[in-house]
């Protein structure tokens, strides 16, 4: 008697499914020019911006370098420009990687092939997420390099309480997370608008929608730290606590955006 063995196909856990989809996005972000494009951008912002507040005479934008990384205080609402124009204009960018990163899966065809394959949305969520926080967090660190060198350069000082700063600093690489998400999740959502992408990342990375919300419900701390996470919290007088409430938020974002996106595409054509 014969017997005939049916072959048996073990269906790919979630860790097996997710290692796939990471090692091939970020074999598509090592060889784009796009990545080293953004990485460099990052290093230029702090340098320039540090070279041109003394021009022409006139104050610089800074007195203290590690001001370009961090403000002094937490931000709940932006008071001037210079508030602003420290590592935080990173997400502003990094929000414009996203888009051209995603929206070259549709471009390129690449999703409906993946899809047709790989039916998880839920992993194509995270390892997106994933792979452009790990490209957020590389710009930063270009960009810290660069603000640091950039205050050697121009002679501005370089006193601060070291332990603050590198909580400021982790603190705003964490929230990358929180950000690739939260980019992600648009991209999703105007994923046939690729002008419409870019434009909503830059837009919510500004902060003006913040901003816009602080003026019409008042300067609550609380709702600001949730909205808009390390960019309000992270400081130069930062402690433990602060880092702490950076990775809460960057975990809650990420979970709230990656569900979220998952839906939207498991609720609408990918194509």
């Amino acid at each position: 008697m014969v017997t005939t063995m049916v072959p048996t196909f073990k269906t790919p856990s979630f860790s097996e499914r997710l290692k796939g989809m990471l090692g091939v996005d970020f074999y598509r972000l090592f060889h784009t020019p796009m990545f080293y494009i953004f990485v460099a951008i990052a290093a230029i912002i702090p340098a320039m911006v540090l070279s041109m507040g003394g021009m022409n005479g006139g104050a610089p934008l800074y007195a203290n370098t590690w001001n370009i990384i961090a403000a002094d205080t937490p931000l709940y609402i932006v008071r001037n420009i210079a508030d602003y124009a420290n590592m935080n204009m990173v997400f502003i960018f990094g929000g414009i990687m996203v888009s051209i990163f995603i929206g070259h899966d549709y471009q390129s065809g690449y999703v409906k092939q993946l899809f047709t394959t790989h039916s998880k949305k839920r992993d194509y969520m995270m390892s997106k997420s994933i792979v452009c926080a790990f490209a957020m967090a590389c710009m930063c660190l270009s960009y810290l390099i660069a603000g640091a060198g950039a205050g050697l350069i121009v002679g501005t000082s370089m006193r601060v309480n070291l332990g603050s700063l590198l909580i400021a600093i982790l603190g705003k690489m964490v929230m990358s997370l929180g950000w690739a998400s939260l980019y992600t999740f648009l991209n999703v959502i105007f994923r046939r608008h690729f002008g419409i992408s870019i434009a909503s990342s830059f837009f919510i990375g500004t902060g003006i929608p913040i901003i816009g919300a602080a003026a019409l419900i008042g300067n609550n701390s609380a709702l600001n730290i949730f909205l808009y996470g390390s960019s309000v919290n992270a400081c130069l007088s930062s402690n433990i606590v602060t880092l702490l409430t950076c990775i809460l938020v960057s975990v809650a974002w990420t979970v709230i955006y990656t569900v979220a996106g998952s839906v939207v595409l498991a609720r609408s054509d990918v194509y």
